[in-house]
């Protein structure tokens, strides 16, 4: 769908306390539901039935793991996981694991799709490898598609730098998941794509706000998302993110929320073309710690006559779109 046909979206974005180590979020809009992260606490287990119900969504669309790390997917709760949301595509990583985890978390997966091709909604698997991006269409501005930017190649000393990087747009704001990398290379490369810095509203922290060379003030300060999010359990004993991180973060007037303080929900607002409310909530409860609004990026665009938007169409590819 071109921005020239862009319609009011209902959008919801949610970060959830896991009560441990790890991440997991969910994004929602026009009736799709994408979980970011396999991971399923007894905290956020209900707290996703939850966010489910209230989109109004019995399944979940797509399911996005970032890294076959115990943190990001963990082999003792994806079963469950998989049984309770029942997602119809499962989008990998698209390198080897490296521990027992990630090889367990693969048979299960594997035998979730399997079992589902005797259902009424067979599954399907991606592996967002080198070779899958390579494969996708250019990106175009201002479009509602989900856009793949790493992994570009396999590295095979910091397999943190193997996970997903990906740009989630078919809302009226949007996410960029960084999953686990740290390399001060791909930073500089996400940094300087285009459609990152006219289109991010939201930031999850690579690696847990971690101060790796990653998150620099260059980074921030080219991206300039709205609100950047850290997931990080509630004793926190990663101290996550640093001060270093929250310095950056306050030198560019970047609001940051974090699951330590209990889950965070994003949601648009009045006519759904932009503005949204960001609430995070206290541990455990329905009381608010912190809230405000912000404009998505899209409002901007929104405005802009119809040979404006041509123009913009028209310029340098960013890199791959979601076929």
């Amino acid at each position: 769908m071109s921005i020239n046909n862009a319609k009011n979206i209902k959008t919801r974005f949610r970060a959830y306390q896991l009560e441990t180590d790890g991440s997991l979020f969910s994004y929602w809009a026009e009736g799709k539901f994408t979980l970011i992260e396999a991971r399923f606490t007894n905290l956020s287990a209900s707290q996703l039935q939850a966010e489910m119900e209230a989109c109004g969504s019995p399944f979940v669309d797509t399911l996005h793991i970032t890294s076959w790390d115990n943190d990001h997917c963990s082999c003792t709760e994806i079963q469950d996981l998989l049984e309770t949301t029942c997602p119809t595509k499962i989008e990998c990583p698209g390198y080897s694991p490296k521990s027992q985890n990630g090889f367990k978390s693969i048979e299960i997966i594997e035998k979730y799709i399997s079992d589902s091709m005797r259902s009424n909604r067979p599954a399907h698997i991606k592996n967002i490898s080198p070779e899958y991006i390579s494969l996708l269409d250019e990106a175009v501005e201002s479009e509602y598609k989900d856009i793949c930017y790493n992994p570009r190649y396999l590295d095979d000393c910091c397999g943190n730098n193997n996970s997903t990087v990906k740009l989630f747009r078919y809302g009226c704001f949007n996410v960029l998941s960084l999953g686990d990398v740290e390399s001060s290379n791909i930073s500089s490369y996400l940094r300087r794509r285009r459609i990152l810095q006219r289109e991010t509203d939201i930031m999850l922290l690579a690696h847990h706000g971690a101060d790796n060379g990653f998150t620099t003030n260059k980074l921030i300060n080219h991206i300039k998302p709205s609100v950047a999010i850290c997931s990080s359990n509630r004793g926190n004993q990663y101290d996550h993110p640093p001060q270093s991180i929250r310095s950056i973060l306050q030198n560019n007037s970047v609001p940051l929320c974090t699951t330590k303080d209990g889950d965070v929900i994003i949601e648009s607002v009045g006519d759904h073309t932009g503005k949204y409310l960001v609430t995070n909530y206290q541990t455990g409860s329905t009381q608010i710690k912190n809230s405000f609004t912000a404009n998505a990026k899209k409002k901007k665009i929104l405005s802009y006559n119809r040979d404006t938007l041509r123009n913009i169409q028209k310029g340098t590819p960013s890199y791959r779109k979601i076929k």
